[in-house]
């Protein structure tokens, strides 16, 4: 149930929509907008006449039942798109944002000269994983806080804000210290206990889709996360298990604009898990951005045959750089700009790396 405020309704009265809610035991969630301010309706056992009883509250427009089981991550409670704030660099907004960088962090040398080299093709975000959940027990598992050590050099040399991974509860505190944004994998997409620990975080994360995840499913994890408190959800569509063996997963491109639809938070698209292949990288990177994808996250290294986790689906250096060139074309098809390194330092930072 959502409360939608008058334009001019006052703190007051919205405040007493509020104090209303509270005496039958259930939570308002707040969301103003440049016109109106939305309160959304969080709980269970609605008494029956409660709507009534809203609408006729001083300052309230309307009231309306939301059907889907989603409330929080629901177009119905915020019309407008949300948009993220992570370390300087929005996500979500008019421009299409490319987070780039490795599977796993692996060396100093390694991540130092991917990180320098993403940043100069104009990638706006540094990925890489720390903490590796693999399938098999004997795979590469991350360097773990070391690797966090090296994620932190990177962003020190270029100005990139970063994102990685989170596997358990006990990682969040440690693993926020560091990453400018949190990444829920698509295993992790229904580790419940996870969900409301990053929920209970103050930064930013970014929520996998499962690998056999329907949208409902997958907006109810995002659901977890901002009822415990945490907003600022990204949405990544990494792909699906379905019965096709050529590709490593099934990128489902229609769910970009159907969450478009559905949901008001932003989402970006991971064409390096999507499919496997180097390959097939570039051409569903051009088609997620076409599709309306805020974003695009890619795995890069600067020598794939050696890298010890995802090296067929990762982007050479120079496939990145080309990769770079070719989205800024259709993104101007499109209308939307690509967006720009954060920090006005960071060519000053390259410039320095280089030498």
């Amino acid at each position: 149930m959502i409360a939608v405020m008058q334009p001019g309704a006052t703190a007051e009265d919205i405040e007493h929509v509020v104090e209303v809610l509270r005496l039958h035991n259930l939570k308002a969630q707040i969301s103003k907008g440049e016109q109106r301010t939305v309160i959304g309706v969080i709980g269970t056992g609605f008494p029956d006449d409660l709507l009534e009883s809203l609408e006729v509250l001083p300052g309230v427009d309307r009231v309306t039942r939301i059907t889907r089981p989603y409330k929080l991550a629901s177009r119905d409670f915020r019309p407008l798109d949300t948009v993220v704030t992570a370390g300087g660099q929005r996500i979500g907004g008019p421009e299409f944002v490319v987070m780039a960088g490795p599977c796993s962090v692996e060396s100093r040398e390694q991540l130092v000269q991917t990180a320098t080299g993403v940043a100069a093709s104009g990638a706006t975000l540094l990925r890489g994983g720390a903490f590796k959940p693999r399938t098999s027990p004997y795979a590469f598992q991350g360097l773990g806080t070391d690797g966090l050590d090296l994620l932190e050099e990177g962003r020190a040399q270029t100005g990139l804000p970063i994102i990685t991974e989170v596997m358990e509860p006990g990682q969040v505190e440690r693993v926020a210290q560091t990453a400018d944004v949190l990444q829920i994998g698509a295993r992790n997409m229904q580790n419940f206990p996870l969900l409301k620990e990053i929920g209970r975080s103050d930064k930013p994360c970014m929520l996998k889709r499962g690998l056999s995840a329907t949208i409902e499913e997958w907006l109810m994890a995002a659901e977890y996360v901002m009822h415990a408190g945490n907003p600022n959800v990204i949405l990544c569509e990494r792909g699906i298990r379905t019965f096709e063996t050529a590709t490593r997963n099934t990128l489902d491109l229609s769910a970009i604009p159907l969450i478009k639809r559905l949901s008001h938070l932003p989402i970006i698209a991971d064409p390096s898990h999507g499919t496997g292949h180097r390959y097939l990288v570039q051409p569903m990177a051009l088609a997620a951005a076409a599709a309306g994808a805020d974003g695009l996250i890619i795995e890069v290294h600067p020598q794939p045959e050696t890298a010890l986790s995802d090296g067929p689906q990762s982007l050479t250096l120079e496939g990145f750089a080309e990769l770079m060139a070719t989205l800024e074309q259709v993104l101007a098809a499109v209308g939307r700009p690509l967006a720009r390194p954060r920090a006005s330092a960071t060519s000053e930072r390259l410039a320095v790396a280089a030498v």
